[in-house]
């Protein structure tokens, strides 16, 4: 191929550079929208959770009222931390509100401090000015995402459905707020989240990489994977429907799908930190967490249809087996790139025209935190 129409990537510095990883924190991890996991498994119980969002100790709560809400979890007095990982209820007194273990300010669910000991106004305390630090809470499709910097999000206009555009309206028919998770796998992938991110986003690597995947979806090798419909859903191969080793399963296809999203696959990337694949009978969500600039966590929730999971004898793993297998063989290609970047004469890639929306990426990225030499 002609170099001279290849596009070229980020420089190979983007995708190990501490400086650059700081930069991406706080232009986009903590100014956009961020997906941190399903409602129904964070909120499984009464009281806050804990979550560590890209090493920013967050609580995450729902109010007697039923509404959530996030603070970061800082006191406003010293800025000890209210609840420590795993140890939620310590924080909580018998009235329902958080209590500062170090002075025992406390504060309700809405993050207003309601008492601070031997402290009253003549002391210099204004309690309507030492609220908990908020922190953007929004759901959608059963998920649940967060702003760490709501005020400028909200002076920008960033509200989530803003930030998902048309995205919803292209998989409206998947039931994604009624699904459970049915099985999940946690990996340590040693590559950059963008190295992740444009292998997701595109198939040119596919043949060499997924030879199973090729032969449930002839269409993903087809001249590299290009032309790809994913607006429309990729069709299998001739007598399968799903992302399974048979390409079939037992499971009933999600109510409410048309014809067409019974047979094919579709797949959204969520930016910064989602990924969502969609076959007729499950959902598999990849959320990205992360951990510096050569390593990410990734969370990989298989969602099925709570009807389905409540069946006698409901097994994910035909599923679950299938996508390890592909997980794997992305994870191990991403890690070998990673492991290319660093040598002194790779300065950058190049996008080949099939790897199109794997630009994005680069556009993503540059339009947040400039342009990257």
């Amino acid at each position: 191929m002609n170099e001279g129409v290849l596009e070229r990537t980020l420089p190979s510095a983007a995708y190990r550079s501490e400086e650059v990883f700081a930069r991406e924190r706080e232009g986009i991890f903590f100014r956009e929208w961020l997906a941190v996991g399903r409602e129904v498994e964070l909120l499984s119980r009464e009281g806050p959770r804990v979550l560590d969002v890209l090493g920013e100790s967050i609580l995450l709560l729902r109010t007697k009222e039923g509404t959530l809400r996030a603070h970061y979890n800082v006191c406003r007095h010293r800025g000890a931390r209210l609840c420590g990982a795993g140890e939620e209820k310590a924080a909580l007194t018998p009235g329902g509100t958080l209590r500062c273990p170090y002075h025992s300010w406390t504060y309700d669910f809405e993050g207003r401090l309601l008492s601070a000991p031997h402290l009253d106004e003549a002391s210099g305390l204004r309690r309507e000015d030492l609220s908990l630090h908020p922190v953007g809470v929004a759901t959608w499709g059963g998920f649940v995402f967060l702003s760490l910097g709501p005020a400028e999000a909200a002076a920008r206009g960033l509200t989530l459905e803003a930030q998902l555009g048309p995205l919803p309206a292209r998989i409206a028919r998947y039931p994604l707020a009624e699904l459970r998770v049915g099985h999940r796998i946690r990996y340590e992938v040693a590559a950059n989240w963008k190295a992740i991110a444009e292998n997701y986003n595109e198939c040119y690597h596919c043949g060499p990489v997924h030879p199973e995947l090729c032969a449930l979806v002839p269409a993903f090798k087809h001249k590299g994977g290009a032309g790809l419909d994913w607006e429309a859903g990729i069709p299998h191969r001739d007598g399968a429907f799903t992302f399974t080793r048979s390409g079939t399963t037992s499971r009933a296809p999600f109510p409410g799908l048309s014809e067409a999203e019974k047979l094919r696959h579709k797949g959204e990337l969520v930016y910064p930190n989602l990924f969502l694949s969609l076959s007729a009978d499950h959902v598999v969500a990849f959320l990205l967490f992360p951990q510096g600039p050569e390593r990410t966590q990734i969370v990989c929730d298989f969602l099925f249809h709570e009807d389905e999971m409540a069946k006698p004898g409901f097994d994910p793993m035909d599923a679950v087996e299938f996508w390890d297998l592909v997980n794997r063989q992305d994870w191990t290609i991403c890690e070998a790139v990673q492991q290319g970047m660093r040598s002194r004469v790779h300065a950058f890639g190049y996008y080949a025209p099939m790897e199109d929306l794997s630009l994005d990426i680069r556009r993503y990225v540059t339009e947040r935190i400039g342009a990257l030499d």
